[in-house]
C-alpha cells in the first residue's frame, strides 16, 4: 500500500460534497494545511464550511479565492467535472491532483472489495457487506453510498474488509488505487455529457482493475469482459465470470427457469441457490445476486452463510421499491434508474403493463434505444423536467406521450389512465437535479403524492 505523509503540507479539496468534507477532515487530523473551495455557495454548504472553519480548515465559496496561493497538492471531489474552471486553474499550476479516492486508499489499513459499473453498484455494495457480516466478517460498506471513503479509512484496521462502491468519476484520478476484488457488474450508455463517447466511459470504468495482481481478483460479467477485450484493456487479475444471459460464466443464472443459479468453479460446483429465495426479481437484481455471490467465492466464504445473508437482505428504497397498490393499480419507485438501461431492466422485470413517468435533467443519452421496450410494455409514457420535450421525439411514434409540469400532475395523469393490474412505474431515466435535490428526493415526493391519491 502507497503511504502518504501530509504533515505540515499545503492540500487543496475541490468540492464540499460529501466526499470533499471527508477528506478535508481527514487531512486536517494528519496534520495538513488544508484549503477548500467550491464554486457554489448554498445553505448547505455553508453550514459544512461552518464545521471545518471550526476544525482551522480554510473554505473559499463561490468565486472568492485567493488565486494567489499555491499547493503541493490537490484534491478532486467526483461532482466537479475536470474541464471545469476551478479544476483548470490547479492544472495550470501543476499541482498533482489526485482523486478523495486515491486519498483515501492511501490511508487504508485494510482489504478492499471495490464494485462498480452502470447499474446496480449501490444494491451490490449493500449485499456483499450483508453477506461479508453474515458470515462473521467485520466490514462496513463505504465510497459512493452513505459513508465516504475518507470517512470510511479511520477504523479500517479494526475491518476484514472495506467494501467500496466506486463510480467512474472517482476513478479518473487514480494513481495506485488497487482493490484485492474488484466487481464490474456492466457498462452501458450513461455520463455522456461527461465522456466523449462509449469507449471513453467504458475505459474509465476499467480504470477499477488497473493496479490489480495476479493474486487479485477481478469478478467481472461476461458481458463487460466482451466490452473490455475488445478495447485490448488488459485484465492481469485472476477473472470470475458472471452472467444472468449467458451459461458461458463460472457463475450464471439458468436462462430455462430464470430461476436457478450455478457454478462451474472448483471451489463450489453445480446449483448455488435459487433467485426466488431472496427478496430481490428481475435481471437486473440477478446480475447483483450473481456478482455478490462470485465474490463471496473469491473469498472463501462457506456457501451456506452467504446464501443465508443474501436472502435475508431486503433491498434499499428508490431501487424498483414498491410503494403500495391502489384499486389493483400498482406503484414502483424507480427514482434511481438514471439512464435507459436501468429503465429497460425495470419494464422487463414488471408483469403486464406500466404507466411509465420518466424525465429529468438529460445526461446526453440516445433516448430512442428505449423505443422497443416502450413500446412493449408501455400503455402510456408521462414526461417532466428538462428532457421532456427531447423523450416526446424520441418515443411518441411508439407510445401515447404527456407531459407534466410536477410529480403531483405526473402521479395524477398516471394513475387516470390505469387498469386494475397495471403499474405505475416512476423509472426516469435522467438525473434528477433540475427539479428535485437528489433521486432520493425525486423518489419521496413520488410516493407522497403516491399516497395522496389513496
Amino acid at each position: 500500500m502507497q503511504t502518504m505523509e501530509l504533515r505540515g503540507k499545503d492540500v487543496l479539496v475541490l468540492g464540499l460534497g460529501r466526499s470533499g468534507m471527508a477528506a478535508a477532515s481527514l487531512l486536517q487530523r494528519d496534520g495538513a494545511h488544508v484549503v477548500v473551495r467550491d464554486e457554489a455557495t448554498d445553505d448547505l454548504l455553508q453550514e459544512r464550511a461552518i464545521r471545518l472553519r471550526q476544525l482551522g480548515v480554510r473554505v473559499e465559496l463561490g468565486n472568492q479565492y485567493d488565486h494567489s496561493a499555491h499547493f503541493d497538492l490537490a484534491v478532486l471531489s467526483p461532482g466537479i467535472a475536470p474541464e471545469r474552471p476551478i479544476v483548470r486553474e490547479v492544472l495550470t499550476q501543476r499541482t498533482p491532483l489526485l482523486s478523495e479516492l486515491e486519498l483515501a486508499y492511501r490511508f487504508c489499513l485494510c482489504p478492499i472489495v471495490a464494485v462498480t459499473g452502470t447499474n446496480g453498484k449501490t444494491t451490490t455494495t449493500e449485499l456483499i457487506a450483508a453477506m461479508l457480516t453474515g458470515c462473521g466478517k467485520r466490514t462496513v460498506a463505504a465510497g459512493n453510498i452513505g459513508h465516504a471513503f475518507s470517512d470510511a479509512v479511520e477504523a479500517s484496521a479494526g475491518l476484514d474488509a472495506l467494501v467500496l462502491e466506486v463510480s467512474s468519476f472517482q476513478l479518473e484520478k487514480i494513481e495506485h488505487f488497487r482493490a484485492n476484488i474488484s466487481v464490474l457488474l456492466n457498462i452501458t450508455p450513461d455520463h455522456l455529457d461527461r465522456y466523449g463517447s462509449m469507449d471513453e466511459y467504458a475505459a474509465a470504468k476499467a480504470l477499477v482493475l488497473l493496479n490489480q495482481q495476479p493474486e487479485d481478483t477481478a469478478v467481472i460479467s461476461v458481458e463487460a469482459l466482451k466490452q473490455l477485450r475488445r478495447m485490448c484493456l488488459p485484465i492481469r487479475a485472476r477473472a470470475i465470470t458472471f452472467s444472468a444471459y449467458n451459461r458461458v460464466a463460472d457463475v450464471w443464472l439458468d436462462s430455462s427457469d430464470a430461476d436457478t443459479i450455478w457454478c462451474r468453479l472448483p471451489e463450489c460446483h453445480g446449483i448455488l441457490m435459487k433467485l426466488s429465495e431472496t427478496n430481490l426479481r428481475g435481471a437486473h437484481n440477478a446480475e447483483n445476486v450473481l456478482a455478490t455471490l462470485a465474490t463471496g467465492l473469491a473469498m472463501g466464504l462457506p456457501v451456506a452463510r452467504m446464501r443465508e445473508a443474501i436472502c435475508t437482505y431486503s433491498p434499499q428504497p428508490h431501487r424498483c421499491e414498491f410503494v403500495t397498490e391502489v384499486a389493483g393499480v400498482s406503484f414502483i419507485n424507480d427514482s434511481k434508474a438514471t439512464n435507459g438501461d436501468a429503465v429497460e431492466k425495470a419494464l422487463r422485470s414488471l408483469p403486464g403493463h406500466s404507466v411509465l413517468i420518466a424525465g429529468g435533467r438529460d445526461k446526453g443519452l440516445d433516448f430512442s434505444s428505449l423505443k422497443q421496450v416502450i413500446s412493449e410494455k408501455v400503455k402510456l409514457a408521462v414526461l417532466i423536467g428538462e428532457a421532456q420535450n427531447k423523450m416526446w421525439h424520441a418515443w411518441s411514434k411508439a407510445v401515447p406521450c404527456v407531459r407534466a409540469s410536477s410529480m403531483e400532475e405526473a402521479v395524477q395523469v398516471a394513475a387516470s389512465h390505469t387498469l386494475p393490474g397495471d403499474t405505475v412505474l416512476l423509472s426516469p431515466a435522467c438525473a434528477s437535479f433540475d427539479m428535485f435535490e437528489n433521486y432520493e428526493h425525486r423518489g419521496n415526493e413520488f410516493k407522497r403524492h403516491v399516497f395522496n391519491i389513496q
